[in-house]
């Protein structure tokens, strides 16, 4: 990738994968379910690992979790596991895959009791982005009281692996939360984005 004079959020310099998620999608208000399963997953499984091998792998991902169809993987059984287990296209932890396969089965109660998963997780912020105004990095928290909340509403509702600091990350992800730092390009472009 070209080298170019937009100011980022220094996370994201030094790799081609990272600049193109921090520009295209980090951040970015998402409302469409199959996705917010997708980023559901994906943290789950970084989880005391890097984001940049979860990003490495998520095509991986996204041929062994059949494009992230929450009823596809609610339905995955003993011979699926057995199968992710030897894919070493995905990161192979038997915890984070049974996990996985009962999070998408309660994605789906989510989905009836609310309409969508995105209904639901918006919800939470009355359908806007909570928009930070961070300089620094250091001041980015690993989770946040909203991030507690739902964590632990969605324990209640039976999901696993789901702690605040996956949730804080899920939500920066799919742009509950605008944390790109104010001197980031990205930061105006986002702030404001809602429904």
């Amino acid at each position: 990738m070209a080298e170019d004079s937009k100011k980022r959020c220094p996370w994201c310099e030094g790799a081609d994968l990272y600049r193109r998620y921090h520009d295209e999608e980090w951040g970015v208000p998402v409302h469409d379910d199959r996705m917010h399963f997708e980023f559901l997953v994906l943290e789950s499984a970084q989880a005391g690992l890097s984001w940049s091998t979860i990003l490495k792998k998520r095509e991986n991902y996204r041929k062994a979790y059949r494009g992230f169809d929450p009823g596809v993987v609610a339905r995955f059984g003993a011979r699926d596991i057995q199968r992710l287990l030897k894919d070493a296209g995905i990161v192979r932890n038997r915890l984070k895959i049974e996990s996985s396969i009962n999070n998408a089965k309660r994605f789906l109660e989510v989905q009836g009791q609310f309409g969508s998963f995105d209904a639901y997780l918006w919800g939470f912020v009355g359908g806007s982005p909570v928009v930070n105004r961070r300089r620094n990095l250091s001041e980015i928290p690993a989770k946040t009281d909203l991030s507690d909340r739902i964590s632990t509403d969605l324990k209640a509702r039976g999901f696993r692996f789901i702690g605040s600091t996956i949730i804080y990350a899920h939500l920066q992800a799919v742009g509950v939360v605008n944390d790109h730092l104010i001197s980031c390009f990205r930061y105006a472009e986002l702030a404001g984005q809602s429904r």
